[in-house]
This record gives C-alpha cells, sequence and structure tokens, in this order.
C-alpha cells in the first residue's frame, strides 16, 4: 500500500465514521501527551472517538494532510510498518496519526516506542479493545503514554443521543445533596419530549450501553451483537495478546462467563468453581478471571478497610454492565444484580467503590447507599452516617431516598 493509498483510506474512515454527537470522553479529555491510548471495550466508541479528535485537530477538514488515520487490523496494512507510515506521515508535515486497534498488530508496542522517540512534532492516539495488551506490553510504554479508559454510554448520554436533548451531568455531591431539585429539571425537559423516566431507564438497562442501541433498533440484533462481541473479546482479542491461550482455555472462559452471568452478583467458591469446570489448577482459574476483568467483561468488587486489595479475593463479581445480563442470562433476570450493576458502572470509572459491613456499596470511603427497589427501607443501614437508598420505580426522590436512575447523571 502507498501512502497515497493510506490518505485516501483515512478520508474514507473519516468520512464513513464520523459521528455528530459529541460524548463526555471527547468534551473532558484533552489528550495533552504527545502518546495517548485510549482503551474501551468492543462497540464502546473509540473508534468514533479517535476520528472527532483528529477532525478537531484538522477544524473538520477531512482532506487535511495534517490528520491520518490507520485501522491497525486493516488487511491492506499487511507487510507495512507502522513506524514506516509514521516516518513518512511526518515527512510530510502531518502532526496528529490515530492507530485505531492497535492490539492486532505485531510488536505494536515496540514500534509506538519507536515512533514516539523519533518523531517528537507527531501527535500519536491508539485505542485497543482492552486493558489486556497494555498490562502485558513491555518497551517502558507506561513512562511515555497517558492511558485512558473508555466507558459505554452513560443513561444521560443515552437520553441525549435518544432524545436529542441536551442535558446536565453532575457531581456526586450535587446529586445527594440536591437530587430533588435536578430532578425536577430533568423531568421538565422529558415531558417536552412526550417522555417517561422510568420507560427510558427501563430500555437502557437492556439496550443503551453501547453506542450502537441508535443503529440497531431490534433488541434482539443488540443482543445478539453484544454477545457476539463478548465471544470475539475472548477468542480473537484475548489469543491476539495471549497467543499461548489453547482452544480449551478459551472453552474455560467462556464457561466461567457464562458461570458468572448465571450467578450475579457472584461470590467466588474456588472449589466448588474448579469442579463446576473441571479446572484443576486454582492459580489457572485466578488468570482466567483477570482476563475477564482485564478485558472489561467483569467487575470485582473488594471488601471495605483492606489496604492490600491486591493481594485480597474480590467480594463480589458482576458483569460489566446492565445490557451484558439481557444478552447473557438464560433465564429471568435478577433485577437487584441489575441494579447494582448500574450503580456501579457509572460510578466505578471516577470513583472508589467497596462492600462494607452494612449496605451494598461504600463509594469513596465516605458513603454507604443501599440499593432497592420504591418500597426499600433504611432498616439494613439505619444504623450507619452518610448512608442513602439508591431507588429504583421512583421518579422523584426525598431527603436520602434518591432515585436510582440519577447516578447515570455522572458522565
Amino acid at each position: 500500500m502507498t501512502l497515497n493509498d493510506m490518505y485516501l483510506l483515512s478520508r474514507h474512515f473519516l468520512d464513513t465514521k464520523a459521528k455528530p454527537y459529541k460524548r463526555y470522553f471527547i468534551k473532558t479529555t484533552d489528550f495533552k501527551n504527545r502518546l495517548s491510548i485510549l482503551l474501551g471495550q468492543r462497540g464502546i466508541g473509540k473508534t468514533t472517538t479517535l476520528i472527532q479528535y483528529l477532525l478537531d485537530q484538522a477544524h473538520n477538514d477531512k482532506l487535511s494532510p495534517k490528520i491520518l488515520y490507520i485501522q491497525a487490523d486493516h488487511f491492506l496494512m499487511r507487510g507495512i510498518s507502522l513506524y514506516e507510515i509514521a516516518e513518512q506521515h511526518d515527512n510530510l508535515g502531518g502532526k496528529f496519526i490515530a492507530f485505531d486497534e492497535i492490539h492486532k498488530y505485531n510488536n505494536w508496542s515496540k514500534e509506538l516506542k519507536s515512533i514516539y522517540d523519533t518523531f517528537p512534532d507527531l501527535k500519536i492516539l491508539a485505542s485497543g479493545s482492552s486493558a489486556l495488551e497494555i498490562y502485558k506490553a513491555s518497551h517502558d510504554l507506561s513512562r511515555r503514554a497517558a492511558i485512558y479508559s473508555m466507558q459505554g454510554l452513560s443513561f444521560r448520554e443515552y437520553l441525549e443521543l435518544n432524545l436529542n436533548i441536551t442535558l446536565n451531568s453532575y457531581t456526586l455531591k450535587e446529586i445527594i445533596n440536591k437530587h430533588e431539585k435536578l430532578v425536577s429539571g430533568i423531568l421538565e425537559q422529558l415531558k417536552r419530549k412526550n417522555s417517561k423516566i422510568l420507560a427510558e431507564f427501563y430500555r437502557y438497562l437492556e439496550v443503551g450501553y453501547y453506542p450502537y442501541f441508535h443503529e440497531l433498533q431490534d433488541r434482539y440484533i443488540y443482543f445478539m451483537t453484544l454477545e457476539q462481541n463478548l465471544h470475539a473479546t475472548i477468542e480473537s482479542d484475548l489469543v491476539a495478546v495471549y497467543p499461548s491461550l489453547t482452544g480449551n482455555s478459551i472453552k474455560k472462559i467462556k464457561q466461567l462467563l457464562t458461570f458468572i452471568s448465571g450467578s450475579v452478583p457472584f461470590s467466588i467458591n474456588w472449589l466448588k468453581l474448579k469442579n463446576v469446570l473441571d479446572i484443576g489448577d486454582e492459580r489457572t482459574l485466578k488468570t482466567y478471571f483477570k482476563y475477564l476483568e482485564d478485558a472489561g467483561v467483569i467487575r470485582t468488587v473488594m471488601k471495605s478497610g483492606n489496604k492490600l486489595r491486591k493481594l485480597e479475593i474480590p467480594e463480589k463479581i458482576y458483569l460489566n454492565n446492565p445490557n451484558q445480563y439481557y444478552a447473557l442470562a438464560t433465564r429471568i433476570q435478577n433485577q437487584g444484580a441489575i441494579r447494582e450493576t448500574f450503580f456501579l458502572s457509572m460510578l466505578s470509572h471516577a470513583h472508589d467503590v467497596t462492600i462494607p459491613a452494612s449496605g451494598d456499596f461504600l463509594v469513596d470511603g465516605d458513603y454507604i447507599f443501599e440499593i432497592g427497589g420504591k418500597k426499600k427501607d433504611f432498616n439494613q443501614i439505619k444504623n450507619e452516617k452518610n448512608a442513602y437508598l439508591a431507588c429504583d420505580g421512583i421518579e422523584i426522590g426525598i431527603a436520602k431516598k434518591i432515585p436510582l436512575w440519577l447516578f447515570g447523571f455522572l458522565y
């Protein structure tokens, strides 16, 4: 592939994959570092973010020679090194280059390091489907790169996309202290669109976490796409990072995910798991859990008060987000688990969340939350300070009883 071919392909992607809606991430991240790596699950919106950033730098000029977008796993990339592409782009006065799906490219970390060290005027962005490749990568990339983790759509973003409205995000303190006032304004905006907040919330829990919900209106096609992406993460992304994984290992990891999805929130019983999955080595089982967590498929939550968390066994394990329950579960969904997973998915990227002795979650070591339905009371947390209820099934809260859906406005 010639340099001209690369620019033509780049412009094709800049034209076809550009989206008008800008998410929280692109609005709040300045990518100051000369090398930035963007992580996130398949379908989370990394490609759109890279393309929006490049177009912002070129004042929306898709023909600008300053920007170049490269799909690292494109078949035309065979036989061409990332370094050679960056070198030619730099020689022609290029200023920004983005490598998408970088982990599909062999020796990517070594080449990124060389590009960074050789071309000081070139700003480099790269994306990967998970943290797996970063944790495994050597060549001291961590000292050079700023690493960002991208989340799925918040409930607020889902509403903006689905209803074509603009809504503010709020801090946790604002939600705790001013939720009654905040809710009033939000409900008024939805009223103008003839929409009900709880109806939108329940649809979000099923099919609203991934931006492609906007294109896949059929919920079953959405679930199928989500399930296929999860399988591809295990079968393709994992193997790309850990080539030594055998077909049997992949089979066991998929069985583990199936077991977790039918048992969430899941508390680890190593002996039971080893028997169910027919895995004799506990270390292997722990490694499989680590793979699923690093791949963004599950979330682990530790017990409160333990300073040596890296050495601790997780207290509970959840799927990454509520949509996964509907896509993977083979029986009626556990509403309690879905509520807790929603709460966790909205808070965990910016807050420290652990499992306390009383209540469901301790946030930032200060706030205890009990998650439940509209009839939930304070019995389990009545003796705790800074204790709150996050309740499903209510539009408006009062005092320390806060609508669960409002925590979807944190970003």
